[in-house]
Parts: structure tokens; C-alpha cells; sequence
């Protein structure tokens, strides 16, 4: 995992409330254990027709979409199946951030250990970023803070390990693998041996 300390982009809304993590990755699509090539499959039954051809309505299909790597999303965003495809698909096609009012606990964890940020933020901000499509949003992780193209500057809250992973660009076992002169010391001093 690369270190993600900010980001810098224009935002894409996907407004639906209650998108849950079988529509950003069909569990037909649950086969492989690779996160390339998920993000072609990422809100795919929203995203195509049944004869491949792209719905000209979805945003992600949009020319305005393009490029955009931070997604605001609608309440309750993640729900359902706790898949850990859904975050791979999500970064896999270009996001690096998604930002709601209401993320499923789950869902936000594994993105967070996965690389993909997720956050929550008050009624007021989600209104703005929503009625706002496109916006130029800056994210920093270290600050914790989202800086808005009207000049405001929104914080947000985030878990103090989840945070240290992103910005050291380690998951869960890479920081233990960090901790091995520890584990090791501990080892040889402890009172008592399997």
C-alpha cells in the first residue's frame, strides 16, 4: 500500500442513498482473489446494460466524471455484505476517497485498511458537496481536515490507527512486520514458554 497523506480532486455524486456493497461489486464478481480489474466491474449492473453497452444516465458514464477520484455518496453508502472487493473495485477504478454523511462500519474499515479513505461528514457539508458536482476538494489525512473551493475548511474524524496506516502506507500486518524487534524482545523476556 502507498502512503496517502492528501488528495487532490474534482467530485463525482452518486446521490442514492442505501447503495450497498453488492452494487459496487456484483458477487458474480467475487471469484478472484486479484483487485485488478475490478474497478471495469465496479457498480456494473448501475453502470451497463444487459447487452454491455454503457447507460448513457449513470453518472460514472458521464464525460464529467472522468478523472474525478473522490466520491460523494448518498446516506448509508457500503451497506450490506461486509466484501472486502467493494473498496479493491472502488480504487481500482480511480477513487481514492469517498465522502457521506452515513458510512457502513464495515465497509469504512475495510476501505480505511485497504487504502481507500472514507469519510463522514456533518448534514451541512454532504448538502454543499452534493449541490456542488465538480468541486476542486482537497483531503488531509494528517490534519484531518477537507478544504472546499468556497474557502471553508471541514474536519473530520478518523481512526488514530487507521489514520497512522494511511499515512505510513502500511495495513494491518505491515505494521506488525514494523513491530518485529519488539515482538521478538518480548519473546525472549517473557516469563513463561509454549
Amino acid at each position: 500500500m502507498k502512503p496517502v497523506r492528501s488528495i487532490r480532486s474534482r467530485t463525482v455524486v452518486l446521490p442514492t442513498r442505501d447503495i450497498d456493497t453488492d452494487q459496487i461489486i456484483a458477487a458474480r464478481f467475487l471469484t478472484t482473489t486479484s483487485k485488478e480489474g475490478l474497478g471495469e466491474r465496479a457498480f456494473f449492473d448501475l453502470r451497463y446494460n444487459k447487452d454491455g453497452s454503457e447507460k448513457s444516465d449513470f453518472i460514472l458514464n458521464k464525460a464529467e466524471a472522468r478523472g474525478c477520484n473522490v466520491l460523494i455518496a448518498g446516506n448509508n453508502f457500503g451497506c450490506g455484505s461486509s466484501r472486502e472487493h467493494a473498496p479493491w473495485a472502488l480504487l481500482d477504478y480511480g477513487f481514492e476517497a469517498v465522502i457521506s454523511t452515513e458510512i457502513a462500519d464495515i465497509f469504512r474499515s475495510n476501505s480505511l485498511k485497504n487504502g481507500l479513505v472514507a469519510i463522514v461528514v456533518d448534514e451541512k457539508t454532504h448538502s454543499w458537496l452534493l449541490e456542488n458536482p465538480g468541486a476542486d476538494v482537497g483531503i488531509d489525512i494528517e490534519a484531518t481536515t477537507i478544504s472546499l473551493p468556497d474557502g471553508r475548511s471541514v474536519d473530520f474524524s478518523m481512526d488514530g490507527f487507521a489514520r497512522h496506516c494511511l499515512l505510513e502506507g502500511v495495513d494491518q500486518l505491515g505494521f506488525l512486520r514494523h513491530q518485529m524487534n519488539c515482538i521478538e524482545k518480548f519473546e525472549e523476556t517473557r516469563p513463561w514458554k509454549p
